[in-house]
């Protein structure tokens, strides 16, 4: 079974014409190594999700307070270097500087507009779905990493995530290209490699501080594991790659505690001025309910927190009062310099999921009165360890649960005998875990904000794609094994109507439409494995018309982002009904 997925293509060469002279278009063409179609694919690829990130810019809404950062780090070097909020620099928000870099970047080139902070994170969404296929094509196959980039793409939360102004998206291109550099060092047990791995983790840290940490215990066990060195060698590569990735993730930390108190701004977060503490317990164990001396109380139990978010389930920013414990209450919206979000299309506006109220059943209240009848819920989103399987949590990202855990525990179960240095069983490992952390740590704790689970579209995107080409060579070899695509595809049919019912009135036609899609591409898949002799034709037929209904449903929910109406905004990025507000 190894043998059908562990050929790597070969390294990438430089193209270049009969002459020798580089080839100028030679990004349009195929490497060696790769089919003539893989190139021009991925790049189709990479253009619809350009198209999905980019399509609203022209109406995109300003995040608050997030925005005053930008405008004030953009004009003084001062706030830049310690993220405050205020052109006086006399407070920070409850994030590192680093998070905001992108966007004043952007800021200082195309000048202050709502559009020119949400321009990084599209570039960066594209840069996601470029790595996201090298990844996992080295580790797979040309086609495995076509299937990912495409999954990763019409990923409800990314879709929503990458056209708006937040750090989450810094955060997964950051990851993304860690794995690409960690993917080089488990192959050729490369210390350099791995080194920048933990660079780029770093940099992911200071955007999303320790959610970045979450993958470590991935890229670790999977060094470990597959690196084809000795295990000394293994240990002590991992040891100077921690301490590199300590050094870039602690630095703004570090800088913010060697200056005097009087010479920087006051860290927002914390009771005591401590950046320590911001990061490691507002921002990291007390969402947990772990507290760390000095800091706020993040699930907001000692009193009230100024900010849309409030410690509920959804929202924007999360902002303490200003510069100390005692100072002036940091304004809604964009603060008192900032320009305000702008109304219309609904994207401005903060309804009640934006401001973190309890979930209710509005289905069950008929809905607001005049309210959009597609966004109207059947059900109560659950709060507990079950919120990644409906709701609006479920809809961002959980539409291809069976099909990835089935291809988790396959690929566990069919490379269980293989190789150490095996890269295929490695890389099952390494996504496994990333997968398996991630979830946990966001059932475990409050999800604040739904770009928060976007950590997640990676493992999800690699490993399904991964399910699909390994079900269908099992299925095209025949016997037992065979029956995995037709259950894969069965199970995902079933799963993707009950997260659609959270949403009943939501686009109807096209969830009856793939489900029509999905029994049809079941009813070819059952007759070819029971009526022989069968045609090649209508055994292909049915697999990809089976791989258009597993996608039919995320994909439907992300390009509904072209309608602004369901784009998310800047407070709760989400895509389809569970956008906004009903």
């Amino acid at each position: 079974m190894s043998a059908t997925l562990t050929h790597l293509p070969a390294p990438p060469q430089d193209l270049v014409s009969d002459d020798g002279r580089p080839n100028r278009w030679a990004v349009w063409r195929s490497p060696p190594g790769q089919p003539k179609w893989a190139r021009p694919a991925l790049l189709g690829i990479a253009f619809v999700a350009l198209v999905l990130y980019a399509w609203n810019l022209p109406l995109v809404d300003y995040a608050p307070l997030y925005s005053d950062a930008v405008r004030s780090m953009s004009g003084s070097w001062k706030a830049f270097l310690f993220g405050a909020v205020d052109p006086g620099a006399t407070y920070t928000l409850d994030k590192l500087a680093g998070s905001f870099v992108p966007q004043v970047i952007s800021a200082k080139i195309f000048g202050y507009h709502a559009w020119s902070l949400a321009l990084p994170q599209v570039i960066e969404g594209v840069i996601s779905v470029l790595v996201m296929y090298r990844v996992v094509r080295r580790w797979a196959g040309v086609v495995p990493g076509l299937l990912a980039a495409g999954i990763f793409t019409l990923t409800p939360v990314a879709a929503s995530m990458f056209g708006h102004s937040m750090q989450d998206g810094l955060l997964t291109m950051c990851l993304l290209i860690a794995v690409d550099c960690y993917q080089r060092a488990v192959l050729e047990g490369r210390l350099r490699s791995l080194v920048w791995a933990g660079v780029w983790v770093g940099l992911g840290f200071q955007a999303k501080m320790m959610q970045a940490w979450m993958i470590l215990p991935a890229l670790a066990v999977g060094y470990l594991l597959t690196a084809p060195i000795e295990t000394r060698r293994r240990l002590k590569h991992l040891g100077i790659a921690g301490v590199v990735t300590l050094a870039v993730s602690l630095s703004w930390v570090a800088l913010y505690t060697v200056t005097p108190a009087s010479a920087r701004p006051y860290v927002s977060g914390s009771t005591n001025n401590s950046a320590f503490a911001m990061v490691f317990g507002y921002n990291g164990l007390g969402r947990v309910g772990i507290d760390i001396p000095g800091a706020a109380d993040a699930n907001g139990r000692n009193g009230p927190k100024v900010g849309p978010r409030g410690g509920g389930p959804r929202g924007g920013p999360n902002v303490q009062e200003g510069p100390g414990p005692n100072g002036p209450q940091a304004q809604e919206g964009a603060g008192p310099n900032g320009p305000k979000p702008q109304e219309g299309s609904g994207r401005g506006k903060v309804g009640p999921k934006a401001l973190g109220l309890p979930p209710i059943a509005l289905g069950q209240l008929g809905g607001p009165p005049g309210g959009d009848q597609s966004k109207v819920e059947s059900r109560p989103d659950p709060m507990g360890w079950t919120k990644l399987f409906d709701g609006h949590l479920g809809v961002a990202i959980a539409w291809l649960f069976p099909l990835t855990l089935l291809a988790l525990l396959c690929g566990l179960w069919w490379w269980r005998r293989a190789e150490r240095t095996d890269p295929v069983r490695g890389g099952v490992v390494m996504w496994g875990v990333w997968l398996v952390t991630f979830g946990f740590v966001f059932s475990a704790s409050a999800v604040a904000h739904t770009a928060y689970v976007a950590s997640l579209a990676p493992a999800i995107a690699a490993l399904s794609a991964l399910g699909i080409v390994m079900f269908w060579r099992a299925y095209r070899r025949g016997g037992r094994q065979g029956w995995l695509l037709p259950a894969a595809v069965a199970a995902e049919l079933a799963w993707c109507a009950w997260l659609w019912s959270h949403y009943p009135n939501f686009l109807p036609w096209a969830k009856w439409g793939s489900l029509v899609l999905g029994v049809a591409a079941l009813a070819v898949l059952v007759l070819a494995r029971v009526i022989k002799p069968v045609s090649n034709a209508l055994v292909t037929a049915g697999l990809a018309v089976g791989v258009a209904a597993m996608l039919a449903a995320p994909a439907t929910y992300a390009i509904s982002v072209l309608d602004p109406n369901y784009s998310g905004n800047s407070f709760d990025a989400n895509a389809g009904p569970a956008s906004g507000s009903a």
